[in-house]
Formats: C-alpha cells, sequence, structure tokens
C-alpha cells in the first residue's frame, strides 16, 4: 500500500509505529506522520476494518488526530518472534563465516528455543521444542508481569552489508587453514587482504596463534598446570593495528570484538569495556563479545554504568550478568521473561539451574536437567553441576548413569572429566577422582571446578597444602567463587589457624551471604578456643538460622551458647524452636534430649510446673541418665506443688 510505502521511506517500518499497550506517542513522531497525512492524500483510514484503503482522496482535517490514530491502527509487518529469527539466521551465517563459532552455536540454540506455530509447520521442525515447557511452567518462582517482548519497544540494528567479492578466495583458503587450527598460515595468506572480513580473520588466527604458543611455553617451562609469566607476544603488533583503524573509522564491530579482547588481555580494562560496548551496540548477535564484555563487570556499579543500545539481546547479557553478581533472583525474573520468547531454549533452562543451584534449591535443579537431558540427550555443557547435585543429595544410581552417558559422549571434555571426579569421589575413591579433577584441567587450565572440587578431594585425604594450593588456584581463575574461599577456610581451620580460617570465611560469605553453611563454618571458627567470641559466634548463627539452615545446626548452637552465658530465657526461646523443627522433620538424637532436659529444667525454675512435667514425661521415653534425672525433677514438682520443703539429701547442710 502506498501509505504503508511511505512510512518506509521516512524511516518508520511497520514494526515500531505499532505503539506498546498504554504507550503515548512522542511529540516527535506525531509531528512527522503528521506532516505525512498532509502530504499524502491517496489513503483512508478505515476505522471499522482497521485497514488502509488506496487510491481515495481525503480531506484531513485534523491531521494530529489521524496520525494518532494510524499510529495505533498499523499492524506490523512481522512479529516480534519472526523477527528474532531472522536476525538470528543471518548472524548465524555471518558468525559462522568469521570462524566464530561459539556465538554461532549459541545463536543457533536460540533461533531452536522460539517456539514455532505448529499450524505452520511439520512435525518434523517442531521436535526439538517437545516436552520442555512443563518443567518450565512446573517450577516458575513467580509469575511473569512484565511486558511480553511483543510489546517493548527495541532498536533496530541495521544487518551488516558483507564484502564477499572482496578477497573472496584467498579468504575462502585462509578460512580452511583456520579450520585445521593452522592459524598462522590463515593469517599469512590474509597478509596482503583489505577487505573488513580479511581483516577480521586475519587478526584472529594471529590471536589464537600467540595464545597456542603461550600455551606451550608454561607447558615447557611449568608443566600442563604450572605458573608461568609467559604472554602472547602477537598482542602488541594487534593493539596497533586495530587501534589505527578505529581512529581511521574504517573498523567494524566483529574487529572492535578483537580489538576489546586485546585490551582485556593486556590489562586495559576501562578501555576494553567502551570498545566492546561499541561492538555490541554496532553487532549485538555476537554473544562472545557479550560475554568478554561480562567478564569485565565485576561490580553492579560497573554493570549499571554501561551505555547500552536496548536491543533485546541486552536482556540475555544483563541476566547472565545478573547471574554472575549473584543477584540471581533478578536473573531468574530476566530469563522468565525471555521464555516469553525463547519459549523452547535449552540455554535458557540451564541458566536458570544455574541460579536455582546458587539459591540450592537442589529439587527444583535436579528436575531441570532430567529435562534437559531428555530434550539433548548428547549435551555435556553445565552438566558437572548436575553431578555436583546428584554428589549432594547422594545419588549414587543417578551419578553412575550420569557419568556412563558422558563418558559415551565425550570423554575428553573437561565437564565429563570433573562428572568422573564426583562419582569417583562420592564411591570413597579419591585418588581415582583427583586423577580425573587433573585430567579436566589438564584439558582447560582455567576451568574453574575442577581447582575447586580437587581442592575438596585433597580435603577429605587430609592433604592441607595440596589443597590450598588448588583453592588458591581456583581464586586466580575467578576471585568471585566463595567455594574456593570456602575451601581456603576449611583448610587452615584444620592447620590450626583460626584467624586465617575466618579471614576466608568472610570472603566466601562476602560473596554468598545466603548460604547459611557459610555463616556456621564462620560462627564455628568465632567459638574457637583461641578466639572464643561468643557474641560473634551467636550473630552468625542468627544469619545462619535466618538464611534457612537446612542442616539444622544453628538453632541449636545458638541455645547452647545462650545457656553457656547464662542467658536462660533466650536459650529456651531457641531450645524450643529447635524441638518443633526436629518434631516436625521426625527426628532424634542426643539434641532432642538435650533440649528437653534443659526445658523441664528452666520450667521448673520458674515455676511452670505444669509445662515442667509435659518435658520430663517426653524424658522417661530415654533410657540412662536422662530418665533418672526427669524421675527427681517430677519429685521435686510434686514436692514444690505440696508446699512441703523438699526431703532430698542434697537440700540438707553438711
Amino acid at each position: 500500500m502506498r501509505a504503508f510505502n511511505g512510512l518506509q521511506k521516512i524511516g518508520l517500518s511497520a514494526h515500531r509505529a505499532e505503539a506498546p499497550p498504554h504507550h503515548t506517542p512522542t511529540p516527535t513522531l506525531l509531528s512527522v506522520l503528521s506532516h505525512f497525512c498532509f502530504k499524502s492524500k491517496n489513503f483512508e483510514i478505515s476505522e471499522q476494518s482497521n485497514s488502509v484503503n488506496s487510491g481515495k482522496q481525503k480531506l484531513v482535517a485534523t491531521p494530529v488526530i489521524d496520525a494518532l490514530v494510524r499510529f495505533c491502527k498499523l499492524k506490523p509487518s512481522m512479529s516480534s518472534k519472526e523477527s528474532c529469527r531472522t536476525e538470528l539466521r543471518a548472524a548465524i551465517r555471518q558468525l559462522s563465516d568469521r570462524c566464530l563459532y561459539s556465538a554461532s552455536k549459541w545463536a543457533g540454540e536460540q533461533l531452536v528455543g522460539i517456539e514455532l506455530d505448529p499450524a505452520k509447520f511439520t512435525p518434523s521442525n517442531t521436535r526439538f521444542q517437545r516436552g520442555s515447557s512443563s518443567i518450565r511452567r512446573r517450577f516458575r518462582t513467580n509469575e511473569i508481569t512484565l511486558t511480553p517482548i511483543a510489546g517493548v519497544s527495541y532498536v533496530s540494528t541495521p544487518v551488516m552489508e558483507e564484502d564477499d567479492a572482496v578477497d573472496g578466495d584467498f579468504y575462502l583458503l585462509a578460512k580452511s587453514y583456520f579450520d585445521c587450527r593452522e592459524y598462522r598460515r590463515a593469517a599469512h595468506v590474509l597478509r596482503d587482504q583489505n577487505g573488513k572480513k580479511s581483516i577480521f580473520l586475519r587478526c584472529y588466527a594471529l590471536f589464537l596463534a600467540g595464545e597456542k604458543r603461550k600455551e606451550e611455553e608454561i607447558i615447557e617451562l611449568e608443566g600442563p598446570l604450572g605458573k608461568s609469566d609467559a604472554v602472547n607476544r602477537e598482542l602488541v603488533a594487534l593493539e596497533r593495528e586495530l587501534l589505527m583503524l578505529r581512529k581511521n573509522g574504517s573498523i567494524d564491530p566483529f574487529c572492535l570484538y578483537m580489538y576489546g579482547l586485546v585490551l582485556k588481555e593486556k590489562g586495559s580494562e576501562n578501555l576494553a569495556r567502551t570498545v566492546l560496548v561499541e561492538s555490541v551496540n554496532s553487532y549485538p548477535w555476537n554473544w562472545s563479545a557479550w560475554s568478554e564484555l561480562q567478564s569485565l563487570c565485576t561490580t553492579v556499579d560497573i554493570l549499571n554504568s554501561l551505555p547500552l543500545n536496548n536491543h533485546w539481546m541486552k536482556d540475555f547479557f544483563l541476566a547472565s550478568a545478573y547471574l554472575e553478581l549473584r543477584m540471581h533472583n533478578d536473573s531468574l525474573a530476566k530469563y522468565e521473561y525471555l521464555q516469553g520468547t525463547f519459549s523452547f531454549s535449552n540455554y535458557i533452562q540451564a541458566q536458570i539451574a544455574k541460579a536455582q543451584y546458587n539459591l540450592r534449591d537442589f529439587d527444583q535443579v535436579e528436575a531441570i536437567f532430567e529435562d534437559l537431558m531428555r530434550n539433548d540427550p548428547y549435551r555435556v555443557e553445565d552438566m558437572d553441576m548436575y553431578s555436583n547435585v546428584l554428589y549432594a543429595k547422594e545419588s549414587f544410581s543417578a551419578l553412575s548413569y550420569l557419568a556412563h552417558r558422558v563418558f559415551l559422549t565425550d570423554k575428553y571434555r573437561p565437564e565429563s572429566c570433573c562428572i568422573m571426579g564426583n562419582y569417583y569421589s562420592l564411591k570413597g575413591q579419591h585418588e581415582k577422582s583427583i586423577m580425573y579433577f587433573r585430567r579436566a584441567l589438564k584439558l582447560n587450565k582455567k576451568f574453574l571446578s575442577a581447582w575447586t572440587l580437587i581442592g575438596h578431594e585433597y580435603v577429605e585425604m587430609k592433604n592441607t597444602a595440596a589443597a590450598v594450593e588448588a583453592y588458591r588456584r581456583a581464586v586466580d581463575v575467578n576471585p568471585c567463587d566463595y567455594r574456593a574461599w570456602y575451601g581456603l577456610g576449611q583448610a587452615y581451620e584444620m592447620m590450626g589457624m583460626p584467624l586465617y580460617a575466618l579471614n576466608y570465611f568472610r570472603k566466601s560469605v562476602f560473596l554468598q551471604p545466603g548460604d547459611s553453611r557459610l555463616w556456621i563454618a564462620m560462627a564455628q571458627c568465632y567459638e574457637k578456643e583461641e578466639l572464643h567470641m561468643l557474641e560473634d559466634a551467636i550473630k552468625c548463627y542468627r544469619r545462619a538460622v535466618n538464611c534457612n539452615d537446612t542442616e539444622a545446626i544453628a538453632l541449636h548452637q545458638l541455645a547452647k551458647l545462650n545457656a553457656e552465658l547464662g542467658r536462660a530465657e533466650e536459650a529456651a526461646f531457641y531450645y524450643k524452636k529447635d524441638l518443633e523443627r526436629m518434631e516436625a522433620e521426625e527426628r532424634e538424637g542426643q539434641n532432642m534430649v538435650e533440649a528437653l532436659v534443659f526445658l523441664a529444667t528452666h520450667c521448673k525454675t520458674q515455676k511452670r510446673f505444669e509445662e515442667a512435667e509435659v518435658y520430663c514425661t517426653r524424658l522417661m521415653d530415654y533410657k540412662g541418665p536422662e530418665k533418672e534425672m526427669a524421675k527427681s525433677l517430677l519429685r521435686a514438682i510434686r514436692i514444690a506443688r505440696s508446699g512441703f520443703p523438699s526431703t532430698d539429701v542434697e537440700h540438707f547442710p553438711p
């Protein structure tokens, strides 16, 4: 239609012409539309049919009103899901063509994660989407009240123009060499080529060649797991070339990504952030660029200061960044919002599982991973986290099945090796477990989970020196890994150095304040004879109770410490709470006996005889000194009620 084409010519696509619900058009847009209404007289708005009729004359007496009507009536030519699908298809081709295979794989997973219309596609097209929504609906943390993606005003990013005609044959040869991991050979082929794709691939090949040589030097000097000062020798030349391209204005988004990567490796984090923001704003579909940018956002303030365009890829970035910054509920809200469009994304499912894992909701994590395994049976990514959950729940058969499955799928992946390590650790074969964790580190020296888990194994074997070294290497990889800091605290506590242990426990609890185990570890440090800081221990135990202490340690310790400090009422309060919890969980044991003895004695002292008799009666069910104590208390209660003095021998003077 002519009116529709006219809108496109003045720069307003049909998709952007539709206002979200309850949206008031801006004066600027209204003025443009009003001007258009005056100039174009070959259309008519039909309010009944919501259609635009061409070939008819209509005098526009109130152009602003007509513009507003048109603004609200025009329908987008493409739905939000179709827009995302089209963008991702183009991105996959462009990323693969530049050998950015991880980013291409990520984009492909999101592409098939967009729900298809069953009426338009055959069952073979939707086979990857069957069944994966049931768990998402079942375990939704709260109702999504956010506006659906179709109602959000996102910026449009123009599709890049490719320069296939420039250096085409040389580029194809270089790409073939690159795919065969002959990086310097690929760079040599492109040495005289000036196309943007060729420049990027040459720089990328040189960067990877430098990284490969750096790893070789480390192995030659220090061994596969050693530390070294070896550096990528290509960084200086790459920085010089990419800086000139940026100054000349001839740099494209992919070379900006490369420049940001080089700057990050050289330690210029502020400039790297700026460059990476430029890259993702001009080409938002490169998940590798977003990932590098996320690694530079170490605080919420840095994250909030980034001048990012409001593209839908920004939501993926923020959700992942929130997860890394331990803002788990915010991350979950973002991912649930994204599921409005990417309903069947396995990546989103796995990220939700990570957030729930950090919130220690292991039942939900297990259900999500079971669903992922049904939909993607050969998946290895993130499955090491699933093995951690099975290990914590002592689900030996499920962990055995998972280990067997990944071993047959791809046994030389760091994740697979960690799963095997967890399997042997649960069997108590710690030496074999360490062997697999070390194999994971040989495959990827920066695989954080392996460093932490190997530290745990050394703690089990009482090899504190090796445990400390492993945990320190984990902290070097990621200073925000609370598990490594907690492990360091455990190791130093075993070595009888509570002050050092306390310092590391503090760091772990700062990073993960919602984990009751960390507060309990701190409290136990304060209780040590060398420190004996009972007031601080009480504060930590209170925080543990507020963090849902599933191991039922904090309440009992609060009662004992308050009793030790002579605070009988506070002690009685916590003993009652602990007793109620044990009854609800149907647990028996020494803690229950201790609580009953204290409460019976306390109630007798406070002359609450009926309550004291109840506790004494319950103590009569136990054998040993507790039963005799209960009998003695009951006799004392009867005498006190009768008003006669006690005739017990201990009450007579010597």
